[in-house]
């Protein structure tokens, strides 16, 4: 969940239409992963091979953080192993396997069921308040959810692909619980870091050695060293035209996820965490209008108007968080878009939050 951090500096003056220009680029890259990896998938390659390629090749472009950053490592090795396991590994293995049975845009709505999610354990679990904005979005995002699966005809979608979407949509929910209990106090930042001395860890290094642990974690679940490589030295096709592999391949790779990470915080640092995870709400869209174009992936009606609806819940979820008093925080609607990477910071499938841990929702 986004929390306040009265530690953090003020924003830049006059970053606001940079910072929101940059939070709408996050939003697209994110977005495109599905739309590329797809096409592998189809070519022959396994959904888990395609999203060891997409972490392996980002922790390889982010190695300059993680040295950078290689402090964290002795200092919040909890943090990093949560990241990775959950942000990464979990959210991406479970969209990829997810898309390869269902329409992209479908899989990534489903994901926005993670608002629902969070606010279930945090009022059922922990016993804690949640507004009735954040319920009144959590409702909305159930009911569009309903109409994107047309429940009506017995579910047309493939169970198992309904099932992975779920599963992405439960390792956000195990990051979240994660970062509010073992990153800045569970919403006490300021004071967190008041109280110990320790110094909120930035962002950037969390998403490098995130997606260190995430390639760790992956390559000895999927043993790429069975992967099809030959896949890579030929065309995939998009919609029935040919495309390079290894073009869609650099693209997940540096603009669907290291592009996409960087610019999310970056974004947040300018904008506040409810707006950010607003515009981060847009990726649900961007992928689904991508599949339509790209992949010919058409939805009906009934799927569009429930998709719409999905994101006004998830918006409205995302806009409710009120005000605390410094003493006690409490729980309103979590940011979203899966995805994705995301975090206390800043879904999931990206955004960096306030609390600068990591980035808000896992994102996809």
């Amino acid at each position: 969940m986004r929390m306040h951090d009265t530690s953090r500096p003020a924003r830049p003056a006059g970053g606001r239409g940079v910072g929101l220009g940059l939070a709408l680029l996050s939003a697209f890259a994110f977005g495109g992963s599905g739309p590329a990896a797809k096409p592998l998938i189809e070519a022959g390659l396994d959904p888990l091979h395609v999203t060891w390629l997409r972490v392996a090749g980002a922790a390889l472009v982010t190695l300059p953080l993680a040295w950078r950053y290689r402090a964290l490592l002795r200092r919040r090795p909890g943090l990093l192993a949560g990241f990775g396991l959950l942000a990464v590994a979990g959210v991406q293995a479970c969209y990829f396997a997810a898309i390869s049975r269902i329409p992209v845009g479908v899989a990534l709505l489903i994901e926005y069921l993670a608002p629902a999610l969070v606010l279930g354990w945090v009022r059922f679990v922990q016993r804690r308040p949640v507004t009735r904005a954040a319920a009144l979005g959590v409702v909305l995002a159930v009911g569009g959810l309903a109409c994107v699966v047309e429940v009506w005809a017995g579910l047309r979608f493939d169970l198992l692909g309904l099932v992975l979407a779920l599963g992405a949509a439960c390792c956000q929910v195990g990051y979240f619980v994660l970062s509010d209990h073992g990153t800045d106090g569970g919403g006490h930042a300021g004071e967190h870091g008041a109280r110990t001395g320790e110094e909120v860890p930035d962002p950037l290094g969390v998403i490098a050695y995130g997606l260190l642990a995430g390639a760790l974690v992956l390559t000895v679940v999927t043993r790429p060293w069975r992967m099809e490589w030959s896949v890579l030295a030929a065309d995939a096709r998009m919609d029935g035209a040919p495309v390079p592999a290894l073009l869609l391949l650099g693209w997940i790779v540096l603009v669907t996820t290291v592009a996409a990470y960087l610019t999310g915080v970056v974004a947040v640092r300018r904008l506040s965490p409810q707006v950010a995870g607003v515009v981060a709400c847009l990726e649900a869209v961007i992928a689904t209008v991508l599949a339509w174009f790209l992949l010919g992936e058409h939805l009906s009606t009934p799927q569009l108007l429930g998709g719409a609806v999905v994101l006004a819940g998830a918006l409205i979820a995302q806009s409710s968080a009120p005000a605390r008093a410094a003493a006690e925080p409490v729980a309103a609607g979590p940011g979203t878009a899966a995805g994705a990477p995301p975090a206390t910071g800043a879904g999931p499938s990206g955004t960096a939050g306030e609390t600068g841990v990591a980035a808000g929702t896992p994102r996809t």
